[in-house]
């Protein structure tokens, strides 16, 4: 067991590790947990040993698909980790990820910089208020250097990096590095960099070296008014004032601190280490979290990293392996205890922490109490979902949950058994539960499963965890977009229920008016009644029978967006006004407006980074040109060409290999979802069969 009060409060660190993909994440992470002790062997993502990438199909693909927790020490800190994937399709673990995370380490290619998933990843870490360090990574690399990355973050993130070290030696000279701060040059000693040797700093770059220090020196000294009295007095600061500075300004994100090095070659690692205990944040220096109570929209409730508080956690994870489910949460006040009973504050259902655990990766350590600002494993939670706040059963507060896109792919599947479909059911209901961008329905027409997700790679992988780790042989049909309907024009619908339910005469008519709403993605619903002249209970069946409506469209059953619904008249019959009557109108009605007036599906729109070498680019562009992409800008990205584009999803399956033999498989490429729009008349026509007058 280990030490139930774990580490002082002020010396946790909870870091996560964001990137483009391939820019050395993993690999990072390994050398991190080897140095610190965590492990005793460094595991390689290009031989599939490294630990953090365990599930069978990131280590058959080289690449990180499920964010991996684990815990370590260093510089008497205790450090909670987590590697969040680089692919796009896997941007949800980034964001439940960032929002439970008080800082974060972004790793950078040295030759590629600023890449497409650098700034979806940059832009989540705004959004949770994050403080961040940059790890320009690969400077052993051709073509790598500090410099340009540095002008990317600043121009391209509207960052303000501050180099703290200077790389010694270029690409395959790369020796280590000039700590800037110290004024020292470190060189990484033995067979596997594990000896930090201090070295003075070469003659060549000693001029650059003084300039660059004295500069972090006075921009230390401007964080606060003691260090500028300090400043000011001995004309100096010790490096232990500078680092003190630093930290005031990493900490209001006024700075982003920045160090080099190669992971690969073990180069950097240490320094990088030193860096998360110096100037990220402990879980008591953000801004205190607030929570609503249950049915509020006002967050009013301070959740306090106190360990005599009442307990409130947020739940970010969900997964169900070997071991059984085990829900991963963030917890903001109070402590947890094995066996303590706890209520999910969305829904006050009751649930028992049968038992905790810190997470290293796939095994799991036993503890039995865990205090505020720690990240814990949870067994034995039966109704919590991800995006959950468990609290104390006397204080129910609820936390800003992440927020995740909607799915933009789908892809028909069906077990080659009949006696295999009960079982896919529970396992794609235990995947919804583990997956909150993973959803699963039946098409009412066809009788098909229908999976969603955010891209092929993202099904794909789903796909085969089904019929690898849950033993079901599937058929699977060909990826399929999500498409959306909406209003364009202004229409009216006439919906009327009127008959006898268990022996009672049920009637109601309703009007409902329906116009398009560009202005907001969501469908918006409004009740244009005297409120005062019907019962409360009617009302809320009117509201929820929309919002259940609005999940499937007339036109070929898909989601409804851009529109607002208005109920401009309900009318009855004495005595036979009833919740099911005016549901059931009310869903016709809308219906009928729908397929009344002028209505379009709309399609996903995807933003295209596409980064290739220049002897290439003409055939790249030329086949995004035959795909209705809208090239918007091509760049310089470090070594490659950067095309950035809008194209439709529907246009973009099987990119994967038409890029790889446009570029002799040496281009590279991201599909981000952006927005939505009207799709093509043809289309609509081809998939409803008919032109809807949008």
């Amino acid at each position: 067991m280990s030490d139930p009060k774990g580490a002082p409060l002020g010396r946790i660190r909870n870091i996560g590790i964001i990137a483009h993909i391939d820019a050395g994440k993993t690999t990072t992470s390994e050398r991190i947990l080897f140095y610190s002790g965590k492990e005793h062997r460094m595991g390689e993502v290009h031989d599939g040993t490294a630990v953090m990438d365990f599930l069978p199909d990131e280590q058959e693909r080289g690449i990180t698909i499920s964010s991996a927790v684990t815990t370590f020490s260093w510089l008497d800190h205790q450090i909670n980790l987590i590697d969040t994937p680089g692919h796009v399709d896997f941007t949800a673990e980034v964001e439940r990820s960032l929002c439970v995370l008080d800082g974060a380490i972004c790793v950078f290619c040295g030759v590629a910089g600023v890449q497409a998933q650098s700034e979806t990843v940059w832009r989540q870490a705004d959004r949770y208020g994050v403080p961040r360090l940059a790890f320009i990574n690969k400077l052993d690399r051709a073509g790598a250097g500090v410099d340009h990355v540095v002008e990317e973050i600043r121009g391209r993130l509207g960052a303000n990096p501050l180099l703290l070290q200077l790389p010694v030696g270029r690409e395959d000279a790369f020796a280590g590095v000039v700590d800037l701060i110290e004024r020292r040059r470190l060189t990484f000693d033995g067979p596997r960099g594990e000896n930090v040797t201090v070295r003075p700093v070469p003659d060549e770059l000693a001029g650059e070296v003084e300039i660059l220090a004295q500069d972090i020196m006075e921009k230390a000294a401007d964080a606060s008014d003691e260090l500028t009295a300090a400043y000011l007095e001995k004309g100096d600061l010790t490096p232990d004032e500078i680092r003190a500075g630093l930290r005031l300004l990493c900490l209001s994100r006024r700075i982003i601190p920045v160090l080099c090095g190669s992971s690969l070659k073990n180069k950097g690692v240490q320094p990088l280490l030193d860096a998360v205990a110096h100037y990220l944040p402990s879980p008591r220096d953000p801004p205190p979290r607030f929570g609503r109570p249950p049915g509020s929209d006002k967050a009013t409730i301070e959740c306090r990293p106190l360990r005599k508080d009442k307990t409130v956690a947020l739940v970010f994870k969900i997964t169900d392996d070997l071991h059984g489910p085990l829900a991963f949460a963030r917890i903001y006040s109070g402590e947890i205890s094995e066996g303590m009973r706890l209520v999910v504050a969305a829904n006050s259902r009751k649930e028992r922490a049968a038992r905790l655990w810190r997470i290293h990766a796939n095994h799991r350590e036993q503890v039995k109490t865990v205090g505020p600002g720690e990240i814990i494993g949870i067994s034995g939670l039966k109704f919590a979902v991800t995006g959950d706040s468990i609290c104390d059963e006397t204080r129910l507060v609820e936390l800003e949950p992440p927020r995740f896109p909607s799915t933009v792919i789908s892809v028909a599947v069906e077990p080659k058994t009949n006696d295999d479909r009960d079982k896919l059911m529970e396992v794609l209901s235990r995947l919804e539960r583990e997956d909150p961008t993973f959803t699963h329905k039946q098409d009412p027409e066809t009788g098909q499963l229908i999976l969603s997700g955010m891209g092929e790679l993202h099904l794909e992988v789903l796909t085969t965890r089904i019929i690898r780790d849950y033993r079901i042989p599937i058929n699977t049909g060909a990826p399929r977009v999500s498409y959306r309907e909406g209003a364009l024009g202004e229409s009216t619908g006439t919906g009327v229920f009127d008959q006898v339910v268990a022996g009672r005469q049920n009637y109601a008519e309703v009007v409902l008016s329906l116009a398009g709403n560009p202005a907001a993605l969501a469908p918006v619903c409004e009740i244009a009644l005297a409120r005062d002249l019907y019962p409360k209970p009617i009302l809320a069946a009117l509201s929820a029978s929309l919002e259940n409506a609005f999940a499937s469209g007339p036109l070929a059953g898909y989601p409804i967006i851009h529109t607002l619904a208005k109920i401009v008249q309900l009318r009855s019959r004495e005595g036979e006004l009833t919740e099911l009557a005016v549901s059931a109108a009310a869903e016709a009605a809308l219906r009928q407006a729908m397929l009344a007036g002028a209505t379009t599906l709309y399609e996903p729109m995807m933003s295209l980074y596409v980064g290739v070498p220049e002897e290439f680019l003409g055939a790249v562009i030329h086949d995004l040109n035959g795909r209705r992409a809208e090239i918007s800008e091509i760049g310089q990205s470090g070594a490659f060409r950067s095309v950035k584009a809008r194209v439709a999803l529907a246009e973009m399956f099987g990119y994967a290999t038409a890029v790889r033999g446009l570029s002799g498989g040496r281009a590279e490429y991201t599909l981000e979802p952006r927005a939505y729009a009207q799709a093509p008349k043809n289309r609509i026509r081809d998939i409803i069969g008919y032109d809807p007058g949008g």
